[in-house]
């Protein structure tokens, strides 16, 4: 017999070869998984975590605040109908990411809020470790789904249950609890890549019934004036094709919400939003495509609705929507995609015309409001008015319909989802359903970069505030977004006097403040506008450049009302009305 030689013990680099641990396994339960953009900011205990997926080729955007990096995560969501990644620290930044993911679960928009936190052993007994806090706990009213992971040999089947929280459904927010001891746990490389899980089919296809896609058809077909009202679930589903088919095929007015707008262009000769509060008064059959009659619909009654007995048909994938305000006489559940094709296939090719006086009414109040309206948007005022500056932002995006629209303040937002025309899906993002102030350089800086298209973000001087330093974000990573500052000097007006101090009236900022220094300050490019003409020529310029520019939109003091066209929502606005 030949002697066999005893093979030598594995030297420590061999040891380490055949080891990973928690940082890499949730690295590669991401990537795995196609989530390689991430949006946080850097601290105890991710910020290695940070270094080590920027190593591995994930994109990590570090911003200044955590809210604004979750809203970012939350629009992306809203984009690409993948879990959109927030990256925070414990306690303070998780707090900080919180309002963001309940904005996204309000909103419907998949999200996967990922912090760190402190060991069980320590919170569970409260003795005080460094940023403790139970925020599993304090995350699970808030979101979808919340999860923590332990051990590092869960961390694919933990962030697996993250994804599809996210996604199946009704799309939300979801929380993934990492405490920092999970990061540092050593277990054999290939045992932890067997342990990855990639989620298949996160969002399965949700038929609806045949006898509830025939009820409403019948519905439909028994109407005398038809409305269809498109909402951001509608642009969420990407079935822009049966969408657009299903309106063009039935010759029904439709009305677009806020982030519906581009579904089919705002100048189709379809498109009542130029007569939405005839549409909505005159109506006698509605159906709903992923738009809810909250708040935004006045609730589906009262004096928006008129005295017309209106019957609902509403699309939705969630069964609990139907029926939350009033009576829905044909609801359809499933995901909108296959509904609308199967509303389609129901139809047929002899569906019969929406009636023509229906549709000639319809028409002849748009172009009437349409007609009064384009004075006002043409003036060329300096200071500047609403109207001028909006006019001005209006014929850019007509002329460059890919670029994204960001959007959000009072007056600022309320005006502009009347004004400024949309061609294309999901080119508008705004404060959604919540009316959540403060999305706006998030949404920017995820809009730029997970469609590599150039955007414009329209903010309120008030609007601005709540993240207005993720300039310096959107100027370090050199994006391409330009952001429009509509400053009147305060909240809705900057006229407001304080008559029992010598404090600023409430409602009131520095007069005659210049926005446009603290792009400058970050080394974007800063403009100064005082009428529209200038600031088209601004804009302009600064889509044509690509380079981050902040425009200081200089606007009268006393344009604007008090939470412009919501001011009922305020008690005291009530008390003066009464």
């Amino acid at each position: 017999m030949t002697a066999t030689k005893e093979k030598p013990a594995a030297t420590t680099a061999e040891q380490t070869q055949d080891l990973t641990d928690g940082f890499h396994l949730v690295i590669d339960a991401l990537k795995l998984n196609g989530l390689t953009t991430i949006y946080g900011v850097p601290g105890i205990p991710i910020t290695d975590f940070g270094r080590m997926a920027q190593a591995a080729g994930v994109r990590v955007l570090s911003f200044r605040h955590e809210q604004n990096a979750g809203y970012a995560a939350a629009i992306a969501g809203f984009l690409t109908k993948k879990p959109g990644i927030c990256l925070t620290v414990s306690a303070p930044g998780f707090l900080n990411g919180l309002t963001a993911l309940a904005h996204a679960t309000t909103n419907c928009f998949p999200m996967i809020l990922i912090s760190g936190s402190s060991e069980r052993e320590i919170v569970d007994l409260q003795q005080g470790d460094y940023e403790e806090m139970d925020q599993l706990a304090i995350a699970k009213p808030l979101c979808k789904a919340a999860f923590r992971v332990l051990h590092a040999a869960d961390i694919g089947i933990g962030l697996a249950r993250a994804i599809r929280a996210a996604l199946s459904g009704r799309p939300g927010g979801v929380y993934l609890d990492l405490p920092a001891k999970l990061f540092g746990q050593i277990m054999n490389a290939e045992a932890g890549r067997k342990s990855l899980v990639k989620v298949i089919d996160a969002a399965p296809a949700q038929i609806p019934a045949p006898d509830a896609v025939k009820r409403a058809l019948d519905v439909l077909k028994s109407a005398k004036r038809p409305l269809i009202i498109l909402g951001k679930g509608a642009a969420y589903a990407q079935a822009d094709d049966a969408i657009r088919a299903l309106v063009e095929n039935s010759g029904i007015p439709f009305l677009p919400m806020s982030m519906a707008k581009g579904l089919l262009p705002d100048t189709h000769p379809q498109c009542a939003g130029a007569a939405r509060s005839t549409v909505l008064k005159d109506s006698d059959v509605v159906m709903l495509i992923g738009a809810r009659l909250n708040w935004l619909l006045s609730y589906g009654k009262g004096k928006t609705w008129g005295d017309v007995p209106k019957k609902f048909i509403q699309i939705d994938i969630e069964p609990k929507e139907m029926d939350s305000n009033v009576e829905i006489a044909a609801p359809v559940v499933g995901d909108i995609g296959s509904c609308v094709s199967a509303l389609l296939e129901g139809m047929g090719t002899k569906w019969p015309a929406a009636p023509a006086d229906w549709t000639g009414a319809v028409k002849a109040k748009r172009e009437e409001n349409v007609a009064k309206m384009a004075p006002r948007l043409m003036n060329n005022n300096s200071p500047m008015d609403y109207h001028g500056a909006l006019g001005a932002l209006r014929t850019i995006i007509k002329e460059r319909p890919d670029a994204i629209l960001v959007n959000e303040g009072a007056n600022t937002l309320d005006l502009a989802r009347g004004v400024i025309d949309m061609y294309k899906p999901r080119k508008r993002l705004d404060v959604g359903t919540w009316g959540v102030m403060g999305i706006g350089m998030g949404s920017a800086i995820a809009a730029a970069v997970e469609t590599g298209k150039p955007v414009l973000a329209v903010e309120g001087d008030s609007a601005f505030g709540f993240s207005g330093m993720e300039v310096e974000t959107i100027c370090r990573y050199n994006l391409p977004v330009c952001v429009v500052v509509f400053n009147n000097d305060g909240i809705y007006r900057g006229t407001d006097v304080n008559t029992a101090g010598s404090d600023p009236a409430t409602t009131v900022f520095v007069k005659g403040a210049r926005y446009d220094k603290m792009m400058e300050a970050f080394g974007g490019v800063g403009v100064n506008a005082t009428t529209p003409d200038e600031l088209k020529r601004a804009v302009n310029e600064a889509m044509d450049s690509g380079r981050p520019t902040l425009i200081n939109a200089v606007l009268d003091p006393a344009a604007g009302s008090e939470s412009g066209r919501i001011g009922n929502l305020n008690p005291q606005s009530v008390l003066r009305k009464k």
